[in-house]
């Protein structure tokens, strides 16, 4: 596959300074650089992904008219949040 390049990015020199110091071993900047915009990128996909979720359930809701309490969801929660943490 071909490979395409992203445009220059113009920084303060305290921006760039900050993003060097904080590489680590064998990491170049602009690895860091595909990194953050990979990591930016999946973040945002999830964010969609997340919302379509909520507006699906909320459009289903509507039309079915069968919604679940706030005290039902929090119990759940709740329950998820102490199996997570090992206890019942």
């Amino acid at each position: 596959m071909k490979t395409a390049t992203f445009p220059s990015l113009r920084v303060t020199p305290e921006l760039r300074q900050a993003a060097e110091q904080i590489l680590q071993e064998g990491e170049t900047l602009s690895s860091f650089v595909e990194q953050s915009i990979r990591e930016g990128i999946e973040r945002r996909q999830v964010r969609q992904e997340f919302i379509a979720r909520g507006l699906r359930s909320r459009d289903e809701a509507r039309q079915t008219g069968k919604y679940a309490s706030a005290d039902a969801v929090i119990g759940r929660l709740e329950r998820m949040l102490a199996t997570a943490k090992g206890g019942k």
